[in-house]
């Protein structure tokens, strides 16, 4: 895996298109000139929470003895199963969780940008070569940032994009998404099947 194909994972399974309807929705009843702030310091937190994973998440899985064939396998589907949300949502459209005043770390610091999918991948990027942390350090970080640039003009993009767009784009980032998913499955079940 180079830089570049892991930060597209990681810029993928953010979501940050699928996630703008959920922090507009989040910060409706905040003030305007809170709101930026506020953004800034979620994703802040979700990258504290991303990189913890990136560099804790190896002495976590040797602790419970999880193997990285099977660490392989159930990243690609989680993978999937996010990716399947993305392209076809549920009848009543996704619904992001209900925030009364001004959020803080839930729900859009966890889990809307460091969810259970960037989560198990940053863990399983680090995991199949740690030497290479600082290119996996890099490749977060940029992903990050993309998607950064992205939630923090949510507000416009929303107005000026319109909903049909922003789930058009939701569902092309889905089916990348998909493929990723399956190619990761297959090769966690030939990773198990060559130990045997």
């Amino acid at each position: 895996m180079t830089i570049l194909s892991a930060a597209v994972l990681l810029f993928l399974v953010m979501d940050p298109f699928g996630n703008i309807p959920f922090f507009v929705a989040a910060l409706r009843g905040v003030p305007e000139e809170r709101r930026r702030r506020i953004i800034i310091r979620e994703l802040l937190i979700a990258l504290f929470v991303m990189v913890i994973f990136l560099f804790g998440g190896q002495y976590l899985l040797s602790a419970l003895q999880i193997s990285e064939s099977a660490l392989t396998a159930a990243g690609g589907t989680v993978l999937f199963l996010i990716a399947v949300r993305m392209v076809f949502p549920p009848a009543g459209g996704a619904s992001g969780a209900e925030v009364r005043g001004e959020p803080f770390v839930f729900p859009l610091a966890i889990p809307y940008v460091a969810g259970p999918s960037a989560l198990a991948s940053v863990l399983l990027i680090m995991n199949r070569e740690p030497s290479r942390w600082a290119e996996w350090l890099l490749a977060l970080g940029v992903a990050w940032f993309a998607c950064g640039l992205i939630i923090s003009s949510s507000g416009f993009l929303s107005k000026v994009l319109g909903d049909k767009v922003l789930m058009a784009v939701e569902r092309l980032m889905g089916m990348v998404l998909v493929a990723i998913a399956i190619q990761m499955l297959m090769r966690g079940i030939a990773q198990f099947a060559s130990s045997m």
